[in-house]
């Protein structure tokens, strides 16, 4: 424990150095204090939409004259408050079933946009774009975000954490087009009434803009122009009047969906790598539907029958090098709706616990990067927000699998999957002007098990939690307490079988400081949420820095100091502790960005684990220190290139760590992608077949993994693209192809095109097939 405060007194050294260095800057700035009113929020008058529009991207109809306008933005980057070099002006119309953005981004030197991509869902934050984002239910915690770049691509997704982050994975019906002239670009974007869910008899919306100009780093926003708010945060939105009365008609959407397959599937009963005796080519197809019926404007039921997620995208590889489960994020078009609704407690994620995880219903594996998917017969959900409560409720019933294979190659797990329901149920109340409390309950097991032995009741969590959060803490700034409780019950857990935590959070531009602490017990595991470990009282401290000296070359500095530290349920001793101390993480005026850090660390593994194939790591006390360095070039460039460099000790012996990627992006049509990580270690080992041995006969042991990407894009329209995700990794000597076609040919309706390639490499070097498989899926959306 003695490294981790004679490192934090080298970080406390390191702020204290960045204070200095800006303290030119900041003395010359008046700190005035001043009483606040209500906050001022501007406005925005909504023109009627006419019969004789026309959805061309250009702004040219007589309607859009006539209509109010935001007349221009106000930067908050590369200074706040102040004018940008290009003018936006945003204005919208509306119907009674639909609503339309139109923009002009006024730009000086249009041969200088960037702008790389035309894909759906695309990453637009190191491009030039606009973002939009609506309050519909003005309640100051949720919304929709809509974005657009001057090449057509979309981004959609929903405000969650209350607007400290965007879940970008929900996808909505909705359209944008765009052109450009000589004078900037503009942009036309039509969102149906029916996409939104939004608040019965509201005459106004939270409404908010911004906009990005990637190559002078410039960002611009209508309201709250602040660098302590992000745009994300409703509460802090302007307002759309005049809003006309909307139509949902029946208010129902069916969706069919049919997908035929053909291929060489992987042997169910069979190791990885083996292939079923006499199985060759097999032919499938399948008749999937999703069915959604309003209740009300603003609560929406869902119905999935014999779903099948065969457009979704493949999980990105990872290696794990602890002895801890890797995360993944749900991608699965179902579970995404309304996800942010079942969002719990604050300061949780994958590293700590997340009580809900919905990769829990229809996966199953002996980790999350070990998977074999169960067949969902039928969904059922509804999520959604009456008055000031938020509502969602999800269940989902399974198929029976008889004898899984849930091993490896070194050991025969199998089960046999029965037929079961599992769901969830989140309430959460709005309560002062941005703060909730809310209960969460989850119910089900994937393998069937009850909550007490001969009991019929299923496996189950509940849980309580409440946030006070404000923007107006000590005038404009934001601040949060939370806190959260947490129970479950299973027949095969025994101990401790709750969880509980606070977070004290204080994350503005300048400064941001949070501290958490979370207590899980023993016997706490829920069969629906992802717990990486327990028995564990988990302390949590960040501290930034992050000053803006007005240097001509350097935009702004990021100066961190983190502690986490695991301790027992008791805290009387340590299992793990991580120290970052960032002295040097600068953003350079032209978008490059380089870091250097420090990062001491402790682990006291209980048991032996496997840090590489082969390669066992006795239980015992260990304490290391490692040094990370890298560097980014800006992403407005068409030759991008990232690295980064991790060396020093690591638990008995030493690693070393080196990722790269490098993106080729010569146009919008096409993008081009390389990574590759190396790690290289030597430890003190357990020899082969030895599960203890005192220190002096441990076997020092070289391992090295690897992982190897390759990632083409090809934007032939924003509703036509052709993605690949090549991927080979060491560990598990499998090389990985996932191949898909998308093709929007009507906003209501798609068809993918998805081939997967699957090989491995055996004892020999030689390359054999584990499976490959061609799935077809279209899919249309008839709205009544």
């Amino acid at each position: 424990m003695s490294r981790i405060w004679s490192f934090s007194k080298i970080a406390i050294l390191s702020l204290a150095l960045s204070f200095l260095a800006v303290g030119h800057v900041l003395a010359q700035e008046e700190e005035e204090e001043e009483e606040e009113g209500p906050l001022e929020r501007p406005t925005l008058q909504v023109g009627a939409l006419t019969s004789d529009f026309t959805f061309d991207g250009i702004l040219s109809e007589l309607v859009w004259a006539d209509a109010d306008s935001i007349e221009n933005l106000i930067t908050i980057e590369p200074e706040e408050g102040g004018e940008p070099e290009g003018r936006t002006i945003v204005k919208v119309l509306a119907n009674a079933t639909e609503i339309v953005v139109g923009v002009y981004c006024e730009d000086k030197n249009p041969a200088g946009l960037v702008s790389f991509s035309k894909a759906r869902d695309a990453e637009l934050e190191e491009e030039d774009h606009v973002v939009l984002v609506f309050d519909t239910f003005m309640d100051g915690r949720s919304g929709y975000v809509f974005a657009v770049n001057p090449s057509g691509a979309r981004f959609d997704g929903l405000v969650i954490e209350q607007g400290e982050d965007v879940n970008s994975d929900w996808d909505a019906i909705w359209e944008a087009k765009t052109t450009r002239n000589n004078g900037g670009w503009y942009a036309e974007i039509r969102i149906p009434i029916k996409s939104l869910a939004f608040q019965k008899d509201l005459t106004t919306w939270g409404f908010n803009v911004q906009r990005r100009v990637q190559r002078l780093q410039e960002t611009s926003r209508w309201s709250s122009p602040n660098l302590d708010y992000e745009l994300f945060q409703t509460s802090r939105a302007g307002i759309l009047e005049e809003l006309p009365a909307f139509e949902l008609g029946v208010g129902m959407s069916i969706r069919p969906s049919l997908v035929g397959s053909i291929g060489r599937p992987q042997c169910p009963t069979c190791f990885p790598g083996e292939t079923q005796p006499g199985v060759g080519t097999e032919y499938d197809g399948d008749f999937s539907l999703d069915i959604t019926q309003r209740l009300g404007p603003n609560l929406l039921s869902a119905l999935t029958v014999n779903t099948d997620f065969a457009e979704t995208e493949v999980d990105v590889r990872q290696i794990n090098l602890s002895r801890f489960p890797l995360f993944f994020p749900e991608k699965r078009t179902f579970f995404l709706e309304g996800s942010d609704i079942f969002e719990f407690g604050r300061g949780l994620d994958e590293e700590t616990l997340l009580p809900f995880f919905s990769r829990r219903i229809g996966l199953i594996g002996v980790g999350e990067d070990d998977l074999s998917e169960i067949p969902i017969n039928v969904g059922g959900k509804i999520n959604g927000r009456v008055g000031n409560t938020n509502i969602g409720a999800l269940a989902v019933n399974t198929r029976k699998v008889d004898s899984l294979n849930l091993g490896d190659v070194d050991e025969d797990l199998r089960v046999n999957v029965p037929t079961t329901t599992m769901g969830a149920l989140r309430l959460s109340q709005n309560v002062l002007e941005e703060s909730s409390v809310g209960v969460l309950a989850t119910f089900g097991d994937q393998l069937g098990r009850k909550s007490s032995p001969g009991s019929s009741f299923p496996s189950w969590s509940a849980g309580a939690d409440f946030t006070y959060q404000t923007s107006s803490f000590a005038g404009d700034k934001n601040f949060l307490v939370g806190a959260w409780a947490l129970f479950n019950d299973r027949e095969d857990l025994e101990g401790d079988k709750s969880a509980w935590g606070f977070r004290i959070d204080y994350p503005n531009d300048l400064f941001d400081v949070n501290l958490s602490s979370i207590r899980i017990g023993d016997g706490f595991a829920p069969s629906l949420g992802f717990v990486p470990r327990n028995d564990v009282h988990i302390w949590l401290f960040t501290a930034e820095f992050n000053p803006r000296p007005s240097w001509p070359w350097l935009r702004q500095m990021f100066n961190e100091l983190a502690v986490t530290l695991w301790n027992d349920r008791s805290n009387t001793d340590w299992q793990s502790y991580a120290v970052t101390v960032k002295p040097i993480d600068w953003q350079l005026e032209s978008g490059e960005q380089i870091h250097f850090g420090i990062e001491p660390e402790g682990d006291r593994p209980p048991e032996i684990f496997e840090v590489a194939s082969g390669v066992d790591i006795p239980a015992g006390s260990y304490e290391w220190v490692r040094y990370v360095a890298g560097a980014r070039t800006a992403e407005k460039r068409k030759i991008v290139a990232e690295i980064l460099w991790e060396f020093g000790d690591f638990y008995s012996g030493d690693l070393t760590t080196i990722e790269g990627r490098v993106a080729l992006k010569p146009s919008a049509l096409f993008t081009l992608e390389f990574s590759a990580e190396r790690n290289t270690g030597s430890v003190l080992a357990l020899p082969e077949d030895v599960e203890e041995a005192p220190p002096e006969d441990l076997i020092p042991t070289d391992f090295t993994e690897e992982l190897y990407g390759v990632r083409l894009l090809l934007n032939i329209s924003p509703d036509l693209q052709i993605s690949s995700l090549t991927q080979y990794d060491t560990e598990s000597r499998e090389l990985g192809s996932n191949n898909r076609l998308r093709w929007t040919f009507d906003p209501l309706g798609e068809i993918f095109i998805v081939y997967n390639h699957n090989m491995v490499r055996n004892d020999e070097n030689r390359w054999r097939l584990i499976s490959n498989q061609l799935p077809v899926k279209i899919q249309y959306a008839w709205r009544f």
